[in-house]
């Protein structure tokens, strides 16, 4: 059996790492390393120990007794210095690096010329799902490299940390497949449940000052669209969206997102109309809220911009 590692135990991190512990079939401990030590100490300790995890100081620690390492940050550079440090390390050839981060696909294209470069080998694998759905192991994976290197992932996909796969690979030649292809997918998928939740946000600050009321909206939600959407309203009927003190989406990490599909949009001719606005609103949270800002927070600032106070 791969002995594994993981990198990063953000919010989704966390969740993957759990279902993996349990459901992935591993023959040694999982070797962990977070940037914050303590965090993966107390990580460790809920999984059940040393006998479950074993915390590392460094990435290169992580990555010399590891076959597969799996990355889960939050942005490009924190992507691009994981592996400037993983490829420190003396002997990395035949080793399997795998990415679950949402990153710009010349991002990906970059680091996988570097790790290939060293005889190693990478899959993108970028997640769909919030924080609850990683902890459930019902996220969906989206896929891209060669053929081969997929297949050593897949055991700890469908019935581990996700319900579904999408796989880009279209064969298995890896010469003749953009393993960017997972990044834009991972990318345009965000940008719908960005614009998802301005438009949420609008919606219900609306059927407020309209005097219709936001019930009447969440149960033609829930109706017409069940699953993730009503979710969001519930957080912003409830005030989730400004009493929680860590964000699920955070407003940073969005706007990143954000500017990504825009600038592929503009390579490609197009504009992102509705990322524009999301772009605005997402700017107003961070200068409202600073680091503790959600993405739901953008119904709070469309009730500020109405003349409502951004509490509700």
């Amino acid at each position: 059996m791969a002995q594994l590692a993981w990198i990063g135990l953000g919010n989704m991190g966390r969740g993957m790492c759990k279902n993996i512990v349990e459901k992935g079939n591993l023959s040694s401990p999982l070797i962990v390393y977070n940037r914050t030590a303590s965090r993966a100490a107390s990580f460790s300790e809920s999984l059940g120990g040393l006998s479950k995890a074993t915390v590392v100081s460094s990435i290169p620690d992580a990555v010399k007794p590891a076959d597969i390492i799996f990355i889960c940050v939050g942005d490009d550079p924190a992507v691009e210095s994981i592996i400037s440090s993983a490829l420190e390390t003396d002997d990395v050839e035949g080793k399997l690096f795998v990415d679950c981060s949402t990153i710009h696909p010349d991002t990906t294209r970059k680091i996988d010329s570097q790790i290939r470069s060293r005889g190693a080998s990478f899959v993108a694998c970028p997640v769909f799902g919030a924080p609850a759905m990683a902890d459930a192991g019902q996220l969906i994976c989206v896929l891209s490299g060669p053929r081969p290197e997929i297949e050593k992932v897949l055991p700890y996909t469908v019935g581990v940390v996700a319900r579904a796969n999408i796989d880009l690979t279209e064969n298995a030649d890896s010469e003749s497949n953009d393993i960017g292809k997972a990044s834009v997918m991972k990318l345009l998928g965000n940008s719908f449940i960005l614009s998802f939740v301005e438009q949420l946000g609008e919606g219900m600050t609306f059927a407020e000052k309209s005097g219709l009321g936001s019930g009447p909206l969440k149960q033609w939600m829930e109706l017409m669209f069940p699953g993730a959407l009503p979710k969001y309203i519930d957080r912003m009927q409830t005030g989730d969206y400004w009493k929680r003190e860590y964000p699920l989406f955070q407003v940073d990490l969005a706007r990143k997102d954000a500017r990504h599909i825009m600038s592929l949009a503009k390579d490609n001719g197009l504009r992102m109309r509705s990322l524009e606005v999301v772009d605005k609103y997402l700017k107003d949270v961070k200068e409202y809220f600073g680091e503790r800002g959600d993405v739901a927070g953008m119904y709070g600032a469309v009730r500020k911009e109405g003349g409502l106070e951004f509490e509700n």
